[in-house]
């Protein structure tokens, strides 16, 4: 079974691209999502995905802590996903 940050990953490669450009590959884990270039509808879209696929439930308040994907795969791994 993947690990959570292979999963989140996954995710990324699928669903958010910069540019036209996949932004998975050189996406480091502290990297902040729109510092890379992820813009804000696609960072909600991404994080309505990635509650989906994970089956948890997230507030606006919680996606505001969560725009690297350090903070993400935490925030997921507390969440028993």
């Amino acid at each position: 079974m993947a690990t959570i940050e292979e999963r989140v990953r996954k995710l990324v490669d699928d669903n958010l691209e910069v540019d036209g450009q996949p932004i998975g590959p050189k996406l480091e884990l502290d990297t902040h999502l729109g510092e890379a270039g992820v813009s804000s509808v696609d960072f909600v879209a991404f994080m309505k995905v990635v509650a989906q696929d994970f089956g948890v439930e997230m507030s606006e308040g919680d996606c505001v802590d969560l725009v690297t994907l350090r903070a993400l795969i935490e925030y997921l791994e507390k969440a028993g996903a």
